[in-house]
């Protein structure tokens, strides 16, 4: 069976982005640093990289963990408009309650993300990459089978939340660290 994957960046006080969903003060780190952890990033999860950004960055692998990202409405916009089919190498579903039509033909709609999860988990393929947002999440957290946190040494003190919803503590064990020379330490989690 499928699974559901948070595959998602983080400061050290929990959030994915700013309150005005910025996210460029994410310190990536630069020459040797940053090659390390770009690398990693296209030999382990190569589908995360957006199709704009993989031949310049030289990503040509075939997916390997996923083959379906799953984004709320605020994550989608983050590409528009220059890419609104932002991961066309995969089947791509965005969350909306107030989007009264897909915004793209390679662009699958979806009102309930709790259905639509079950519904993509019961099919054949690779996992499932929740690609954000916190709100989204927070919806999921029942359906979420594993998380990738990228955790990026900074604070930022408010923004959006990895997870914004109800109190549900949900425990999961590490199987996996990763520490990088840019400070960035990738914790690979899953479900108890």
């Amino acid at each position: 069976m499928r699974r559901l994957v948070y595959y998602v960046g983080t400061t050290l006080d929990g959030f994915t982005a700013g309150p005005g969903g910025e996210f460029d003060f994410f310190p990536q780190g630069e020459g040797d640093a940053l090659a390390e952890y770009l690398g990693w990033t296209a030999s382990h999860y190569p589908e995360t990289v957006p199709t704009a950004f993989r031949g310049p960055l030289g990503v040509d692998a075939p997916n390997r963990r996923f083959d379906t990202v799953l984004m709320g409405l605020a994550t989608y916009r983050v590409g528009l408009p220059s890419a609104p089919s932002p991961y066309a190498h995969l089947e791509q579903h965005v969350v909306s309650r107030s989007l009264p039509a897909a915004p793209h033909p390679d662009v699958h709609l979806a009102h309930d993300p709790v259905a639509l999860v079950r519904e993509l988990k019961a099919r054949s393929g690779l996992d499932v990459w929740l690609c954000g947002g916190g709100a989204l999440a927070g919806a999921l957290l029942g359906e979420i089978d594993e998380l990738v946190l990228k955790t990026y040494p900074v604070l930022a003190g408010a923004g959006v939340p990895v997870v914004a919803g109800t109190f549900s503590p949900t425990a999961f064990d590490v199987v996996e660290r990763e520490q990088f020379a840019n400070g960035v330490v990738v914790t690979r989690l899953e479900r108890r």
